[in-house]
C-alpha cells in the first residue's frame, strides 16, 4: 500500500519526473481511461502532506500481499476511518463528496475504496511488479546485511538524512509530534519504497509499531532497459516467435499491440504468450477490457544470461 499511495501522488502531480518518466507516460492514460484520477484515492492521497494512516496497515511480513492489505483496510473501524479523515480535513481544509460519504457509513464505503485501489494496483503496479518487487528486495537484503555487518546503529544513521542513533536515541528531524519510548512498542518497520520522494514519510498509529518510509537504493535503475544480448541464443531453445515476445515485452503489452508491433498474428501471439505464461517467463494482469502482459523476472535473468 505504500507503493500504491507514493505511485498515485507521482501520477497526480503532473510532473515530468527524471527516473519515473517512462512509466508514467504509459500508466497516466490508463488511470485516466478508468477515471482513477477523480475517484476515492483523488481525495484520500493529497498532492502532498498527510495520507489516512488506515491506508498503510502494518505489514504481517516482508512480503504482504495486495489481498492481505486490503482486508485490514475494509476491516478498519469505523471510529478509526473518521479520526483519519478528520485528521485529512485539517490538513486539507476540505472534503470532498465521496470523504463525506466516507466518514458517514465507513462500513459501506470501504469496500469500495478497496475495489478501486485493487483496479489501480492491476492498472499501474501489477504489470511492472516483479521489477518493482526486485529492487525492494535487494534494499532489504542490503539493509540486513548491514545490520548484521555493523549493527542496527548504521543502519539507522544511514537511512535518511533527517534520522539519526546517537547515544541510545532515534530523532527526527523535522517531525512535529513527538514520538516517545513508549510509542514504538516492540519495534519500528523500515519501508523502503520505488516511488517515494526524497523525503521520509511516518506512520505512527499505536498499538502499530511506527513505520518510517523511505526511498529505496536502486530505484533510479528500475526502468532502465536490459540487455536482450541472450536472444539469439535462446531462439535456439524458445522458438524465434517466444523470444521476439520476450524481448518486447521490455514494457507490459497487450496481445493486440504485440502483434501489431513483431507482425505475427494476434491468434498466434495469444498462443505463444500462453505457452511463456505456463512456463513462468510471462505473467498476465488485466486493464479494462484488455489484459497487459509483462516478462517476468525469470525471463529477465534468461536473457541476462545467455551468452
Amino acid at each position: 500500500m505504500w507503493e500504491v499511495g507514493a505511485s498515485f501522488r507521482l501520477l497526480a502531480s503532473g510532473r515530468p519526473h527524471p527516473v519515473h518518466r517512462r512509466w508514467i507516460g504509459q500508466v497516466r492514460p490508463r488511470i485516466a481511461a478508468a477515471g482513477l484520477d477523480r475517484g476515492w484515492l483523488a481525495e484520500l492521497i493529497p498532492p502532498s502532506g498527510y495520507v489516512p494512516d488506515f491506508l498503510n496497515p502494518a505489514p504481517a511480513g516482508p512480503a504482504p500481499t495486495l489481498e492481505a492489505e486490503l482486508a485490514v483496510i475494509v476491516a478498519t473501524p469505523a471510529e478509526r476511518v473518521r479520526a483519519d479523515l478528520d485528521h485529512l480535513e485539517r490538513h486539507r481544509g476540505v472534503r470532498g463528496a465521496r470523504l463525506r460519504s466516507l466518514h458517514a457509513d465507513p462500513p459501506a464505503r470501504l469496500g469500495r475504496v478497496a475495489e478501486e485501489i485493487e483496479t489501480y494496483w492491476e492498472l499501474a503496479l501489477a504489470p511492472y511488479w516483479a521489477r518493482i518487487r526486485a529492487v525492494l528486495d535487494a534494499e532489504v537484503f542490503q539493509r540486513a546485511r548491514q545490520v548484521a555487518e555493523h549493527g542496527a546503529g548504521r543502519l539507522l544513521n544511514d537511512v535518511h538524512p533527517s534520522v539519526s542513533w546517537d547515544d541510545n536515541a532515534l530523532r527526527l528531524a523535522h517531525r512535529k509530534q513527538p514520538l516517545p519510548r513508549r510509542t514504538p512498542g516492540a519495534g519500528l518497520l523500515l519501508i523502503p519504497s520505488a516511488f517515494k520522494g526524497p523525503g521520509l514519510s511516518t506512520r505512527v498509529a499505536p498499538p502499530d509499531p511506527p513505520q518510517l518510509a523511505y526511498a529505496a537504493r536502486g530505484a533510479g535503475a528500475l526502468w532502465e532497459t536490459r540487455p536482450d544480448g541472450g536472444a539469439e541464443a535462446l531462439a535456439v531453445v524458445l522458438g524465434r516467435s517466444r523470444t521476439l515476445l520476450l524481448g518486447e515485452l521490455e514494457s507490459p503489452a497487450s496481445t493486440t499491440e504485440l502483434a501489431r508491433r513483431t507482425g505475427l498474428s494476434a491468434a498466434g501471439v495469444s498462443q505463444q504468450l500462453t505457452a511463456l505464461r505456463d512456463a513462468g517467463l510471462v505473467s498476465a494482469h488485466r486493464a479494462g477490457r484488455s489484459v497487459l502482459y509483462a516478462r517476468t523476472s525469470v525471463a529477465d535473468a534468461l536473457l541476462a544470461a545467455a551468452p
